[in-house]
């Protein structure tokens, strides 16, 4: 599907207030001081820079104009009779008068000043003016370009620290984001210092993208918006003629990262050093590849069109040398490289593994391989996911670049697992499904063999890295959503897994996937309790029997003791022991929310008639709040003396309402998730208090909660109750499983 173009509209816009400023300034040069345009004998000329300048001019810009003048003691009276008719009509302007002395003096240090002033535009008066303060400008910024690009690109780096990068956001800032619209002007600044080239075909071409996304938000909105927020984005698809929001932020993360590769190459070109005579070795790194001057290149007569496997092994020495790819190598690569043959022979399967074992420096490698579309040429799957938003907080990237950082970071756990290869590959391929309908997991298992079988794996390995991809979830899920006391849950593992090789590979690819994901998907409690889910599995697929149920450890006694009711916060552990009742567990978790406590765990125990409760919390922000006030809060809950409803009723009424709708709630009964338990999940758009709701509906069904697994991600909780009826028993009968699924629901709205 094309994309809507807004250039030609631009252009009209843009001769269309030049025409208008061309009248207003010869009525503000008329009477005493007539004129004739272009004889340059007024000494006044018109000057547009920002949007105006560059030809850009979307619907919600504003004017940006330097009104330039020879000395003139008139100017004031011009400049009045000039800017406030624009101000009459409502443009937003932004305005300066000055000599042309005074341009370059404010050029010399203003960098927002002489960026403007290099691309600046003639729009009326005394053209030969104009020329002159850009020439002037020009020649002072070549003059100091090393200081000036060493300013200009702290700016770039500051703009990409705050704004982040592009191609990632979910709600990206279209200016200022690292791959955004500045940064191709930044380009443009380079090239006129005369230190790089300028912007080439493909660097246009997401920029005018980027500005057509820019033109349809401006128009969505009616006003000068930078930011694509969520809740635009479906509306500007169809104003550029796209099909959907994914469609458009896919196109928009393609863009990004055009751009953004392309400023590396640039700042690549501003460092790269002076060739001399006598400085032109070249050190050989691997069969027909050298480093040259500081880049990977092809040696004398390397020839990518016999020797498919040259690409990667490029590749793979660059990474291993923490070196780029010399531009003309990826091109000579791109362009000449004979079809890799399928499948695979073993040299350049060897050669991919290398590359993605080098770790981080595999990643920008990996980029100038995929801007030059030979990532697609030796992976045709991988058009699928290329660029594929992830439109989900808890993600950092696209789906690609998901990928490739997950296989960075699965080299540092290559130690841990005996097919490190296929650790590797795994990596790189575990979210592929993500480009086809349905689980991804499922259609990623189809994909994964395909491209096993295509890269040469032999069956066997196929098999393992299949399963794998198939089961990648499967840790990490099952160890945050399961009981991993109950043998149900670590029988079914040890049975998906079928064997130690696949565990291992599993664990590891758990740790890599979930920090390559972000912070929300990868933490020390995490960490833990898949952990402690391998070890137990580990034990059953060695023929162990089942781990014995848990039995109270002795401060856990020890607090079961005083059969009142006693409490023990300490760091992010929240310990209760109250008699056994049912709702003792929600009431509990009503306090914790109350204190700004999010719960990330509960785990129930007994001993006798008196039940121990842990939790696992963190502050929602800030400092934890003082344990003396949980603690004190608790047991008057316990005790039935705090009415805790009234608390939390008090908080979500002062909390923000979320700026998108979420998803609907959604409540399932797994069967035979337990033998001792009936299994209920809940997802739902996490709230304060969540946990206690959840609870007081279980408590109004006359069941008992025995443990719970619960989970944030993002802004979603996915939260597992192990319930039974007052009789201890699993929820066989439908009308009470779904009188348990409408109470939950209820309670959620």
């Amino acid at each position: 599907m094309e994309t809507q173009s807004f250039v030609a509209e631009r252009r009209q816009r843009v001769a269309s207030v030049d025409r208008w400023l061309d009248g207003l300034l010869r009525a503000a040069c008329a009477g005493p001081y007539a004129w004739e345009r272009g004889t340059g004998q007024q000494g006044v000329a018109l000057v547009a820079v920002g949007s105006l300048g560059r030809g850009e001019l979307a619907p919600g810009s504003d004017l940006d104009l330097v009104l330039v003048h020879d000395d003139r003691d008139d100017i004031a009276g011009i400049a009045d009779r000039l800017w406030y008719p624009v101000w009459d009509s409502g443009v937003a302007l932004d305005h300066s008068v000055r000599t042309p002395e005074e341009a370059v003096n404010v050029a010399r240090d203003d960098l927002k000043a002489v960026l403007g002033l290099i691309q600046a535009r003639h729009v009326a008066g005394d053209a030969d003016l104009t020329r002159s303060v850009r020439e002037a400008v020009l020649a002072e910024w070549r003059a100091g370009s090393a200081r000036r690009l060493a300013e200009l690109r702290e700016a770039a780096e500051l703009r990409a620290r705050t704004s982040g990068e592009l191609a990632f956001l979910l709600e990206p800032d279209l200016r200022d984001a690292r791959g955004g619209l500045r940064d191709v002007q930044a380009m443009r600044a380079v090239a006129a210092a005369w230190v790089a080239g300028g912007p080439g075909p493909r660097v246009r071409e997401a920029y005018e993208l980027l500005l057509d996304v820019r033109h349809g938000l401006h128009l969505v909105t009616g006003r000068g918006a930078d930011r694509l927020v969520f809740q635009e984005q479906d509306a500007v698809a169809g104003a550029l003629g796209l099909l959907d929001a994914e469609t458009l932020m896919r196109r928009v993360a393609e863009a990004g990262r055009t751009v953004a590769h392309a400023l590396d190459g640039t700042w690549r070109a501003v460092d790269r050093p002076v060739s001399r005579p006598g400085q032109q070795g070249r050190r050989p790194l691997a069969d027909g590849v050298v480093e040259h001057s500081g880049e990977v290149a092809l040696a004398r007569g390397a020839d990518p069109a016999r020797d498919p496997a040259l690409v990667l092994r490029a590749a793979a020495a660059a990474a291993e040398a923490g070196l780029p790819l010399a531009p003309a190598t990826v091109t000579a690569l791109a362009g000449r490289s004979a079809p890799m043959p399928v499948p695979w022979p073993d040299a350049a399967r060897d050669a991919l593994v290398a590359l993605l074992g080098a770790g981080r420096a595999a990643v920008p490698v990996w980029e100038d391989l995929d801007q030059a579309g030979l990532v697609v040429r030796l992976l045709p799957d991988w058009e699928r996911v290329r660029h594929r938003p992830q439109r989900n907080p808890i993600h950092r990237f696209t789906v690609d670049r998901h990928l490739i950082e997950t296989a960075a970071g699965a080299a540092a756990l290559t130690r841990e697992v005996s097919r490190p290869d296929l650790l590797l590959i795994a990596a790189l391929l575990h979210d592929v499904g993500k480009g086809w309908p349905g689980d991804h997991s499922v259609t990623g298992e189809i994909v994964a063999r395909d491209i096993g079988a295509h890269i040469g794996l032999p069956p066997a390995d196929v098999d393992v890295l299949a399963a794998v991809v198939r089961h990648h979830l499967l840790l990490p899920e099952t160890a945050t959503r399961r009981d991993l006391a109950d043998p149900v849950t670590i029988g079914r593992v040890a049975e998906a897994v079928g064997t130690r090789e696949v565990l291992d590979l599993l664990a590891a690819l758990a740790v890599a996937d979930g920090r390559a994901t972000g912070p929300a998907a990868w933490n020390g409690w995490k960490a833990t309790l898949v952990s402690d889910l391998v070890r137990r599995v580990r034990s059953v697929l060695a023929g162990a029997p089942p781990p014995p149920a848990p039995v109270l450890r002795p401060e856990q006694a020890a607090l079961a003791r005083h059969g009142g009711g006693a409490v023990r916060v300490h760091g992010g552990a929240v310990t209760v022991a109250a008699p056994d009742r049912p709702g003792l567990l929600w009431r509990a978790a009503g306090v914790l929310a109350a204190h700004r406590l999010v719960v990330r765990s509960a785990t129930a125990a007994s001993a006798g008639a008196t039940a121990v409760i842990e939790f696992s919390v963190v502050p929602e922000y800030g400092s934890p709040p003082d344990p003396a006030t949980i603690e004190s809060d608790l047991r008057l809950v316990l005790a039935g003396r705090l009415d805790i409803e009234r608390r939390l009723a008090r908080r979500a009424r002062a909390a923000r309402p979320a700026r998108v709708p979420a998803a609907p709630p959604r409540v399932t009964l797994l069967d035979d998730a337990s033998a001792t338990a009936t299994v209920v999940e809940v997802r739902v758009h996490d709230r304060p208090g969540l946990l206690w709701r959840i609870g007081r509906a279980f408590g109004e069904c006359g069941l008992d909660v025995r443990a719970a697994c619960v989970e944030t991600l993002g802004a979603e909780a996915v939260d597992v109750f192990y319930v039974v009826d007052s009789a201890g028993r699993l929820l066989a009968d439908e009308d009470r499983r779904s009188q348990v699924r409408y109470h939950v629901l209820a309670a959620l709205r």
